[in-house]
């Protein structure tokens, strides 16, 4: 699987507020037709201005756009209260001057970062829980949001819930791509004696799709999905989001409120309301500290591991694809022992993972988009099992706890355990976290 599509460009900033309820209208200076140019943004508005309610704020949303002459591309309501627009350049700074604006968040473009008993599910020791995959029995009744390309929302082997939303392109979130349908496999394919297993089997899937046929997106169309899920989790009982998808990008420290980062704020006012996020650390052999979601502390990052019989120890031949038996991938993103990261990154297998595909079919693919859903379905059974309460945060220190407390040879060379150091003169101790554990629950 190709890793992050990473589109550098400056953060807007955004000039400071006047205390008006008065309509605004910025005004059209003489410019060129290159100035002219439109440009894609987020307008988040400031919350004293939303009526109260999801739909009341997308309502009241949209008619602040259309007073500023614009058309919304998207509404948010709960994770966010604004819109997301195409907008001429030269007008920018007229729009971050309206009163009811809080800041303008530059719109970038998202990617994905790529019955048998699939070696990850075994490597994890899932068929050890307390819905023992693989036995063809037991299913988990937590509901797990897939905020990715869709999900088959036919194929036999998953329970996708109707509900559903698209935030992307096609008449419905249905899967045109197989990614999607993939990650949602390896949370909760059905214990049914067909096809494969899933961490937590049977788990209520829902389909959120933000990304195209081709795999790739925006922040707006991923904060549409993270909006969705936020107001409908208490009613669908959604606990768990798996975000298999990314894009370049840094975290402030502020929930974006210090550089203007509108998917930033949304995921954390989600996190608020309750919902843990589980999130691809990313494929470019690199910091994670460059890429969002995984940069942001308040969600749980996902390493990817090499292994290729689900069983530790090493030595196992590659199958589909190069690379060598319990280590870290050699395309996986990583942090430091010292970042702010390591204490929300965790492992899972990566590599030469089998899962269920678009059209009803199976796909063996790698990529640490296929080791966060490992992490998400032991996340929903773990929340199923009520040995994980509480807030995410609590979710994320349980699932680090227990994979950190598994003894040495459980692990893989890339573990803090078995450090690897990058090479060259300023070399470093990479960290890829402790291998997440599921047997326990």
């Amino acid at each position: 699987m190709k890793g992050l599509v990473a589109l550098a460009a400056a953060t807007l900033v955004v000039a400071g507020c006047r205390d008006s309820n008065a309509p605004f209208s910025p005004a059209t200076p003489s410019i060129s037709p290159a100035a002219e140019a439109d440009t894609s943004v987020i307008l988040v508005l400031r919350p004293e201005f939303a009526p109260g309610g999801q739909a009341a704020n997308q309502a009241r949303a949209a008619d602040i756009a259309r007073g500023l002459g614009l058309t919304p591309t998207y509404t948010y309501g709960t994770a966010l209260f604004g819109f997301a627009a195409s907008v001429p350049k030269a007008r920018l700074a007229a729009f971050a001057r309206d009163p009811r604006v809080q800041f303008v968040s530059e719109d970038r473009e998202v990617a994905l970062f790529g019955q048998s008993l699939p070696t990850g599910v075994d490597r994890i020791q899932a068929d050890a829980s307390s819905t023992k995959s693989g036995d063809g029995t037991g299913s988990v009744s937590v509901g797990v949001a897939i905020i990715d390309t869709g999900i088959d929302l036919s194929h036999p082997d998953l329970n996708v819930a109707p509900q559903g939303k698209n935030c992307s392109t096609g008449p419905s979130f249905n899967d045109g791509n197989g990614h999607g349908t993939h990650v949602s496999g390896t949370v909760g394919a059905k214990d049914d004696g067909s096809g494969v297993v899933g961490v937590a089997p049977g788990a209520r899937l829902y389909a959120v799709r933000v990304l195209n046929n081709v795999g790739s997106g925006t922040w707006s169309s991923v904060a549409c999905g993270i909006d969705w899920v936020t107001a409908n989790a208490a009613n669908l009982g959604i606990k768990v989001a798996n975000m298999s998808l990314g894009g370049s990008g840094s975290d402030d420290g502020n929930c974006g409120k210090s550089n203007n980062d509108a998917l930033h704020q949304a995921v954390c006012n989600s996190v608020n309301k309750g919902l843990t996020y589980v999130v691809a650390a990313g494929n470019s052999n690199a910091d994670i500290a460059g890429f969002v979601p995984a940069a942001y502390n308040e969600v749980l990052t996902v390493t990817a591991v090499a292994d290729f019989n689900g069983q530790p120890g090493g030595g196992a031949a590659a199958t589909c694809r190069t690379g060598v038996d319990d280590t870290a991938a050699d395309f996986s993103n990583f942090t430091t022992p010292t970042s702010s990261d390591a204490g929300h990154t965790i492992a899972a297998p990566g590599v030469c993972i089998r899962s269920t595909w678009k059209a009803g079919g199976y796909n063996t693919i790698s990529g640490t988009s296929m080791a966060s859903p490992h992490v998400t379905g032991t996340a929903a059974l773990c929340i199923a099992t009520g040995k994980c309460s509480g807030s995410p945060s609590s979710v994320i220190s349980k699932l680090r706890g227990d994979a950190a407390a598994q003894p040495g040879g459980y692990g893989f060379i890339g573990d803090p355990r078995n450090a690897i150091k990058s090479g060259g003169p300023r070399g470093q101790t990479l960290y890829y976290g402790y291998l997440a554990y599921t047997g326990s629950y």
